[in-house]
């Protein structure tokens, strides 16, 4: 859209032709340029700004937008004027007045300028005439526009011819550059459109009847200078050409000179008339020849005085104005030469306040004297708890490897007594660590770690650094002792010019008598001053000059030894941290153990009560089922005995979970301090319960639940529901033989394992329990239910929303990423596997853990809808793959975004990705559906989709429950199930 113009006033006249240099373009139309003569103006320009800034003051508080500042250009770390556009906390975006161009500094590296430097920009802003950008161009093409018209403008000569002068000064022109028209050439790009000008003046008739061509300029331009040269060539004629003047000035002149002329009378004529001679005739032309020349000559004479006479004028103005300058300096000498010393002094106060940059390597002496001094060594009893504490492990390990019973009494005590040996150096070393003071040690250390690396940067790589700490003390003396002895020169020149200054100053007091002269006051002056000036100018040369490479050298091997120090020291207390921790924990767990050893007594009572428990709930079972098919059925006396069966089942799970929490405690005994009981109890099954993860339990039964089949579901194994303390639960089936039975426990209990490192955040299906039945080859794993909740169903019923899409498919990717983190490949995750909870996270469902990585994935149910999601390697006959996972999770990603989409499938097998969908979804989606390298799960929770769509916590709650069998949630209504006549979703693999 064309912006709004003003008619032309001031300097900016419509029809005026200048040439510029180019200097910076913001878009395919718009561009900053430099008018010619301003070259020499911008030199001293950027001297003046490059000793200015430096020791400016940067910009405090709100700026002035309206005001010019310097700034420091990041990519040539050179200072130029420049303007606040915006401002935040430590971030701004300046323009460079005098060039055109915009960048983001920090408020740090912007300094005020003086009134002097507050002038308008040397650069001004063009906008092509008859152009516009269109609406709908894009970014990619509007940056092609820019960089396309930068090309043919920056540092070339332009061309151009005002048209025209927006509001904000932007002015409106016509460009050519090397007889080609920019605007033309921008137009036939496509980079702009043309369009009607809105710029309407007094003038438009008139400057539409001389409209503006480079034909018609380089003619103006032609015409301009063949006046210019005829004018010139005019003057040059009058001003050499010989004056006219009378004969008898002339001959005057002549007299003057000396110079004899001719006459010729009448009578002389006649008579060569009347007596023709050729030897008088030819004299008489000699004569006229000779006359000629001396005319000539005098003429040049004439031109050779005027010219001594300008040259001798001009000669006299300057060393008139030499010798005027020459006065004015001699007045002024002394006084600029104070001037000059007082800035110098001034400018060394300052340095001299100022910290001089760690020169003599302040921070690294601090640094040597810290490592030096402070250095905790290993406490004495450390090497003998290291020694008993290897003995002990070594003892634990060979009871864990232990299959003989016979030998066990042996290791147990050989372990004992070693125990208690280690309990006393652990206690010993415990009090000796306690009198250290490692944690303030540590934080000094630390504290003085990150100072030096801010100051110094990375360390280098000596290796012969032995002796270093000696020569950088020796070179600092000799460092400071050279730099003490120049301060010294300037303290004591200063104080003998304050001394004369004193004596001066009371030369001019009338009230107090002086003894000297003025001339033994005065002295030799200019010899003070001078010395003083030499002495104030080494000290600040000295201490404003850079380090040289030697020096430098010899501070960097001093920090990077006292660094290898520091860590050093650092890993030694970290070490003793970490064995002061263990042996803590060590002190005070096993502290209960040493005089008893564990009993499995209470877990094996546990299991007997649980068997008493299900004989009777057995039984209540039976006479239930026998009175049910009577003839004579009493409901109250049925509706007494269901009651008697949950009481009995409510025990029956109160008892298994009492079981449960033995086992952990006995596993976490078994794990830390006796490996033995595995062995010595063997009838606890302690080990089962270890390699299942905690899942496997032998108490629980199938015929000891209520349950509900789910035939409908029932396709590829058996489904039952069944209610447990009023929550419901899906039993999924697996049939098992003697060598599957292994991977089934390893594999569940693995998938359990990645599970419990994260519960309730780690996106996963949680697993309650894992249990066989005792009349048939079936394994069992019981999982909470969600009824009408799989990814399927909702997108039948009601599809998610983009946002619904984004918070669920993160859930998902949160899952795999617990999976894939655990070395687990899923290889089964399709539409029916994933669940969603309220609409607002997703859930990934357990696979088939009776089958191996080759027989998880199947064509004939990864499908969403018509769409395969079986990745292409996949197909070939590859294993699924943590890869092959995320090429499924994109293809559920991209059918979530389309669903009801009729899907394109390319040559390659990939379907394609060219429906309308939002930009960053679509850029995820493209780097997971390909054949390369793709997203990990991790590399997707980065993405912007994921993190900039946040769902309002006040308004979705997205925490999924952790079921118990002995707890009962607040609100279970969500997790009802519905009656054993209704068909619902349960996952499937």
């Amino acid at each position: 859209m064309m912006m709004d113009v003003v008619r032309m006033d001031g300097e900016v006249v419509q029809g005026k032709a200048e040439k510029v240099f180019g200097s910076h373009a913001e878009d395919a139309v718009t561009f900053w340029a430099q008018d010619i003569n301003t070259c020499k103006e911008l030199m001293n320009l950027s001297r003046i700004l490059e000793e200015v800034c430096p020791l400016a003051t940067p910009v405090f508080g709100t700026p002035d937008l309206n005001k010019v500042y310097g700034g420091l250009y990041s990519e040539d770390k050179s200072w130029y004027r420049c303007k606040f556009k915006t401002v935040s906390d430590d971030r701004c975006v300046v323009t460079y007045i005098d060039y055109g161009n915009s960048e983001v500094l920090k408020r740090g590296t912007v300094v005020e300028l003086a009134e002097d430097l507050q002038y308008p920009g040397l650069a001004n802003k063009y906008r092509l005439w008859g152009l516009q950008i269109p609406l709908q161009q894009d970014v990619m093409q509007f940056d092609k526009g820019r960089k396309y018209l930068y090309n043919m403008i920056y540092e070339k000569l332009i061309r151009i011819q005002h048209r025209g002068v927006y509001c904000d000064g932007t002015i409106l022109v016509q460009a050519e550059c090397n007889d080609i028209d920019i605007g033309e050439e921008v137009a036939k790009k496509c980079f702009a459109e043309k369009c009607k000008p809105t710029f309407t003046s007094e003038n438009e008739e008139q400057s539409a009847s001389h409209s503006w061509s480079p034909a018609l300029y380089s003619k103006r331009q032609t015409d301009t200078c063949q006046k210019g040269d005829k004018k010139v060539h005019q003057f040059n004629k009058q001003k050499g050409r010989i004056p006219f003047y009378d004969q008898k000035g002339d001959v005057k002149r002549d007299c003057q000179m000396g110079r004899r002329m001719p006459e010729f009378n009448a009578s002389y004529v006649n008579m060569l008339k009347s007596k023709p001679d050729q030897k008088l005739v030819e004299e008489i032309c000699n004569l006229k020849f000779e006359n000629k020349a001396l005319h000539e000559n005098f003429s040049v004479l004439e031109l050779e005085i005027r010219k001594l006479k300008l040259e001798a004028q001009y000669q006299k103005e300057g060393y008139t104005k030499q010798i005027e300058e020459l006065q004015n300096s001699t007045k002024s000498a002394v006084e600029k030469e104070l001037h000059g010393l007082a800035s110098k002094v001034a400018t060394l106060r300052k340095v001299r306040g100022e910290h001089l940059n760690d020169r003599f390597g302040d921070l690294v002496s601090n640094g040597i004297r810290i490592v030096s001094e402070g250095y905790l060594s290993s406490p004495q009893s450390l090497e003998a708890l290291d020694r008993v504490w290897e003995e002990y492990s070594l003892a634990q390990e060979t009871l864990r490897l232990c299959e003989k019973l016979d030998d066990i009494e042996n290791l147990v005590n050989k372990r004992n007594e070693v125990c208690h040996q280690l309990y006393a150096y652990a206690k010993e070393f415990i009090d000796e660590v306690d009198h250290l003071p490692i944690v303030e040690r540590m934080d000094s250390l630390k504290e003085l770690c990150s100072t030096l690396e801010s100051t110094y940067g990375p360390t280098t790589e000596e290796d012969d650094l032995e002796n270093i700490f000696d020569q950088f003390s020796e070179w600092k003396n000799e460092k400071l002792e050279e730099y003490s002895n120049i301060r010294c020169e300037t303290d004591s020149s200063l104080h003998m010019l304050c001394s004369w200054l004193n004596n001066f100053r009371e030369l001019f007091d009338l009230s107090v008598d002086v003894a000297e002269t003025s001339d033994e006051v005065a002295g030799n002056v200019g010899v003070l001053l001078n010395s003083v000036e030499v002495a104030v100018s080494k000290e600040l040369t000295t201490s404003l000059t850079e380090q040289s490479e030697t020096d430098k050298m010899m501070i960097l091997k001093a920090y990077t030894k006292v660094m290898q120090n520091i860590k050093k020291e650092l890993q030694l207390l970290s070490s003793i941290e970490k064995k002061y921790f263990a042996c803590t924990e060590f002190k005070l767990q096993i502290v209960e153990w040493l005089t008893k050893t564990p009993d499995v007594g209470q877990l094996l009572s546990i299991k007997k009560t649980i068997k008493g428990l299900k004989a009777q709930l057995r039984l209540k079972i039976v006479e239930k089922n026998n009175f049910e098919e009577s003839d004579e059925c009493d409901h109250e006396q049925a509706e007494k005995l269901k009651e008697e069966i949950a009481v009995l089942r409510n025990r029956v799970f109160h008892e298994i979970n009492k079981e449960m929490k033995e086992y952990e405690l006995l596993s976490s005994l078994v794990e830390k301090w006796f490996p033995e009981l595995p062995l010595l109890h063997p009838e606890a099954g302690i080990l089962k319960f270890m390699n299942s993860d905690g899942l496997l339990s032998s108490s629980l039964e199938r015929d000891l639940l209520e349950t509900v089949p789910l035939k409908e579901l029932s396709r590829k194994r058996p489904l039952l529901c069944c209610i447990i303390q009023d929550q419901k639960f899906i039993l999924k089936g697996y049939s098992v033989d003697n060598a599957t039975e292994a991977k089934v426990v390893e594999r569940a209990a693995r998938y359990h394992k990645a599970w419990s490192n994260c519960k309730e955040d780690s996106g996963l299906l949680h697993i309650m329990f894992l249990f066989f039945c005792k009349s048939d080859p079936v394994a069992y794993i019981m999982v909470p239910f969600y009824p009408d909740s799989s990814l399927k169903m909702v997108q039948d019923k009601c599809p998610l929303t983009p946002l619904e899409v984004a918070a669920v498919m993160k859930g998902v990717a949160k899952g795999l990423h617990t999976l894939h983190a655990s070395s687990i490949t899923h290889g089964s995750l399709h539409p029916n596997n994933v669940f969603v909870v309220n609409r607002k996270q997703g859930i990934v469902g357990d696979f088939d853990f009776s089958k191996d990585l080759g027989q998880r994935s199947s064509e004939h149910w990864m499908l969403a809808e018509k769409l395969s999601i079986l990745s292409p390697e996949v197909k070939n006959g590859h294993l699924v793959s943590s890869s092959s996972d995320m090429y499924t999770y994109g293809c559920l990603l991209l059918w979530l975004l389309l669903p009801n989409h009729d899907f394109i499938i390319q040559s390659d097998g990939l379907p394609e990705i060219g429906a309308v969908m939002d930009e960053k979804m679509k850029d995820v989606v493209s780097k997971l559906i390909c054949t390369g390298v793709r997203l990990t799960a991790a590399q997707v929770l980065e993405q912007d989709c994921f993190i900039l769509t946040e769902l309002n916590p006040a308004e979705y709650d997205v925490n999924v429950p952790v079921y118990s069998l002995n707890e009962q949630p607040e609100s279970v209504s969500s997790l009802n199930g519905p009656t054993q006549n209704t068909t619902v979703e349960v996952c499937q693999e």
